[in-house]
């Protein structure tokens, strides 16, 4: 399996258990202090992580033009989608609103095609339409419509349009430190909802809830974004996306599993249609002739077709190796995401 797949279904793992495992502690604290324990424990967690595989602290390695774009995504997808997932939460099912976090995949992929122009084959687009119709089946009330009934899925769509952004912005600046950007958008985040929480009146849980919402935050975002960001360097935005939706299906699993949930037909037929949607995208395919523009970025790389630059005497030579490359004008045809060196016009 490409590893670049695999960090996408390792960071919808953490992600998908972790949401459940947050419906169980939104009783016990108000939604913006557990949006910002959670994402601080993110930030505090990875940071030491990153001080101790450097041996100290090491500059973030972004260029001035790349800081809008991690500032941006850490207001999306820190400050405000965590907030309204756990808003959502408390007005739906831990069940449901994992399956409705299927919509993040299909947002997330309409802004890398309008906005960032990535490319769209018909196997992906026909996916999301299965996840979005699955959606609707999921969110449509059974009964006679209520307010209440639509408040939980409507702010659940919400945070996946403020992660869908998130995950576009980051995109731009996947090539950097992972460790870095999931840190430092978890220390912002994190250090933004919880001085919130505190200046409109709510109080810090008990030491066991505290330690337990910052360890989820460590695992459920944190670990999870490296293994996104890494990811997105791979994969691109869209197809990240495509296969970060298997996420919903393992949250309503460990639902329905720990929580003893239970579940309707329009559950089921939700499941199966976005079922479909994931199975399209993880099943595509994309070649083509394509000619890469000259570049020049540094990222960890091996030497391969992409990268056949010389090294002075005593070099790195074929092993992972990070530096500022060139790459010279290429044109050749294989199979291929859009990644940091795939980003052309179709």
């Amino acid at each position: 399996m490409n590893a670049n797949v695999l960090y996408a279904l390792l960071a919808a793992v953490l992600f998908g258990a972790s949401t459940p495992v947050a419906k169980l502690l939104v009783g016990d604290v108000p939604p913006i202090l557990l949006a910002g324990l959670l994402y601080l424990g993110s930030g505090i967690g990875l940071s030491v992580a990153r001080l101790i595989r450097d041996r100290g602290w090491q500059a973030s390695g972004l260029a001035p033009c790349e800081w809008p774009w991690l500032l941006g995504a850490m207001f999306f997808g820190g400050v405000l989608g965590p907030v309204a997932l756990l808003y959502g939460l408390e007005h739906s099912s831990a069940a449901a609103a994992s399956l409705l976090l299927n919509l993040e995949a299909v947002l997330t992929a309409a802004l890398a095609w309008v906005a960032f122009k990535e490319n769209a084959d018909r196997r992906i687009v026909l996916g999301m339409l299965a996840i979005v119709a699955g959606g609707v089946v999921l969110s449509w009330p059974a009964g006679k419509a209520s307010q209440a009934t639509w408040v939980g899925p409507l702010a659940i769509g919400a945070a996946c349009l403020c992660w869908a952004i998130d995950n576009n912005l980051t995109r731009r600046v996947s090539a950097s430190d992972a460790l870095f950007i999931a840190g430092s958008k978890g220390l912002v985040a994190g250090g933004v909802n919880t001085i919130l929480a505190l200046v409109l009146g709510m109080t810090l849980p008990g030491a066991w809830t505290l330690l337990q919402a910052m360890s989820l935050g460590l695992l459920g975002y944190g670990v999870s974004l490296v293994m996104f960001v890494l990811a997105l360097r791979g994969l691109g935005a869209a197809r990240t996306g495509a296969y970060f939706s298997t996420a919903p299906f393992i949250g309503s699993a460990v639902a329905l599993l720990l929580l003893g949930e239970s579940t309707s037909p329009a559950f089921w037929a939700a499941a199966a249609l976005m079922g479909l949607g994931v199975y399209l995208h993880l099943t595509e395919q994309h070649g083509h002739h394509h000619l890469h523009h000259e570049l020049q970025h540094a990222h960890r790389h091996r030497h391969d077709v992409h990268h056949q630059h010389e090294h002075a005497a005593g070099g790195e030579g074929d092993a992972s190796h990070s530096h500022p490359h060139r790459h010279l004008p290429m044109s050749h045809s294989h199979r291929h995401f859009p990644d940091i060196h795939h980003r052309h016009e179709h």
